[in-house]
């Protein structure tokens, strides 16, 4: 139960008592600030506790943004202040000197809660303050001023205020047009029957998984029910983020359930397509595959370059600016972020394509939108980088090295490589890094099963990979050196999988490139989570990028086309138990506090 401390009596007609309680509030009544002091020091330190003017005039959801957002330790607005547990320190410090600097006189001379966050502000404190937009809230001085913040308040619907605010910000064409104005009533229907965003995720990886099924069938029937599920899923993975917003249940494990089933989903309704195929005759598990590390490249991408370049100071470069100003043309906006391909538009390609074509035409389609959107994405923010002055940090360069996964082998050759990297230009961690790939990429493609010169290329690239990340990746465009570790990681077990030319092995080759996408993604939740990178024993158990690929060239090596596919279905088992297990136990039981991830646009 939460505490909210009113700083004197409630001016009669006021609501402010009840709208606290529908709020989850305990309230009690503080005659004058040393009373508030001591109320304060009687509620336990693990819960939340609000300080509230009791003049307060507003809107209930107004109170809601200030006071019940779990993200923030210290939030505020108007008449009101909030402290959770990891703020509870600095709220206590700052009353008790509030309150010996009043000297115990009548709240009502002055709000005790502004002045509280006016001292947390002096004291360099962070207190979020909400965008609170049309809604009102204010603690009147006289009569005349509570009547005329009545009437603004009866001028505003907040509720219709709450369910537009539940919706993205900035999100596609597809989903804003088509999904979003009813999704958000959905998730109204939701909050208002105790749902939870976690159930309405679950619901919607039921939903797709079901639809993988249907598509796995491999019948026009089962076609056509799949892209429909497939679409209801995607209403249902917009409803859980909308029913976060528009109830504000945020939490670190929501955030991480919401982006990592996306992913499931996507890749699960690949494999039913791919499964389909092959019941009528036509293989596609290598298309299925493609797909799969294409876009998965698509988000390192995204991820290394928003964590290389989000704290980045003198930020700026001419081609942002060119960006911004074309957000000013209103069409121009819808088209660039259609073009990108976004998951909204993307699933909306492939439930269309699935209900009216074959598997074969959906993924062509969409390998070729999803590789125009990439080159499209990957040339701007090039640009971008080569074109603005910025000072990257130690916790960026920190993220890039974690995104990368290097494993023992390359991270031994990084610390033997230290002093031969220092001499070497600015640029040269991603050239290196991309180097390395090509070679690896090329010797694998040869002719024939087998043979010693993949394995050739995997130790060639083991050492440029130990070279990449000898020295701190602070260079304008060392984020796309984890891009270039997972492209050449996953193609090399495309490759091979597919030389291998018997049945099970790209089913199996799928597997583990699944697996290991996981714990990739699984990194990148944990660092914007701010919970850190993996543990490192994961990372070595798992042998890291480089560590797998040396293994899978080697496999191919020594075993038959036949034994191959069962080890890579072993490899992809061990992968997949190792990471979920400490996967579901650290998000589980981490503890990390409430976030909300927008993820990628809808």
């Amino acid at each position: 139960m939460s505490t909210a401390i009113l700083t004197g009596q409630p001016v009669p007609g006021s609501s402010i008592e009840g709208d606290l309680r529908s709020l989850g509030y305990d309230v009690r009544v503080a005659d004058d600030p040393a009373d508030a002091e001591t109320l304060l020091a009687q509620v336990p330190g693990d819960q939340r506790v609000a300080l509230v003017d009791a003049r307060f005039v507003g809107h209930l959801h107004a109170l809601r943004l200030g006071l019940t957002d779990p993200r923030f330790p210290i939030a505020a607005i108007p008449g009101a202040v909030t402290a959770q547990a990891a703020g509870r320190r600095a709220l206590t410090r700052v009353m008790a000197r509030e309150t010996s600097a009043g000297g115990g006189a009548a709240v009502a001379v002055d709000s005790l809660a502004d002045r509280v966050v006016t001292a947390l502000d002096d004291d360099g404190t962070d207190v979020h303050r909400p965008e609170l937009g049309s809604l009102v809230a204010d603690v009147p001085a006289d009569p005349q001023a509570r009547n005329e913040a009545r009437q603004a308040v009866a001028a505003v619907d907040d509720e219709a205020v709450r369910l537009k605010s539940a919706v993205k910000a900035r999100d596609g064409f597809f989903t804003t047009y088509c999904i979003s104005p009813y999704s958000r009533y959905i998730a109204r229907w939701c909050a208002r029957r105790g749902l939870t965003p976690n159930q309405v995720t679950t619901a919607s990886l039921i939903t797709a998984l079901i639809a993988a099924g249907c598509a796995a069938t491999g019948t026009r029937g089962g076609f056509i029910a799949a892209g429909l599920l497939l679409i209801f899923s995607f209403v249902l993975d917009c409803t859980d983020g909308q029913l976060a917003r528009y109830s504000l249940q945020y939490s670190t494990l929501g955030a991480w359930l919401d982006a990592t089933f996306d992913r499931a989903k996507e890749y699960a309704y690949y494999a039913g397509l791919a499964l389909g195929a092959a019941r009528g005759g036509d293989d596609v598990w290598a298309l299925a595959l493609g797909a799969m590390i294409l876009q998965t490249c698509r988000h390192v991408v995204d991820f290394s370059f928003n964590e290389a370049n989000h704290d980045a100071t003198a930020n700026t470069s001419p081609t942002a600016a060119l960006s911004d100003k074309l957000d000013s043309v209103g069409w121009t906006v819808w088209v660039r972020r259609m073009i990108v391909l976004p998951i909204g538009e993307r699933w909306a390609m492939i439930a269309i394509l699935t209900a009216a074509t074959t598997p074969r035409i959906t993924f062509y389609a969409l390998l070729i939108g999803c590789a125009f959107a990439a080159t499209y994405t990957t040339a701007g923010r090039v640009l971008r980088s080569l074109t603005r002055r910025a000072r990257r940090t130690d916790r960026a360069a920190q993220a890039l090295a974690d995104l990368a996964d290097s494993g023992p082998l390359a991270q031994g050759l990084a610390e033997a490589l230290k002093n031969p990297a220092r001499k070497l230009p600015g640029f040269a961690a991603p050239v290196v890094a991309l180097l390395g790939a090509l070679v690896l990429l090329g010797l694998a493609a040869q002719p024939g099963f087998g043979g010693p010169w993949a394995v050739v290329g995997a130790v060639v690239y083991a050492v440029t990979s130990g070279l990449a990340v000898a020295r701190p990746l602070k260079g304008a465009l060392d984020w796309l050196v984890p891009p270039f570790f997972r492209a050449a990681e996953y193609g090399t077990v495309l490759l091979l999988a597919a030389k291998a030319e018997v049945n099970g092995a790209l089913p199996a080759a799928f597997g583990l490139v699944a697996a290991v996408a996981y714990h990739h993604y699984d990194t990148v939740y944990r660092i914007r989570g701010n919970a850190g990178a993996p543990p490192a024993w994961l990372v070595r158990a798992i042998g890291g990028h480089e560590g797998r690929t040396l293994l899978v060239t080697v496999l191919a090596a020594v075993l038959s086309a036949s034994q191959f596919s069962v080890a890579l279905t072993v490899l992809a088992v061990a992968v997949a138990l190792v990471v979920l297990v400490e996967s579901i136990r650290f998000w589980v039981s981490s503890g990390a506090p409430a976030v909300h991830d927008e993820g990628e646009p809808a």
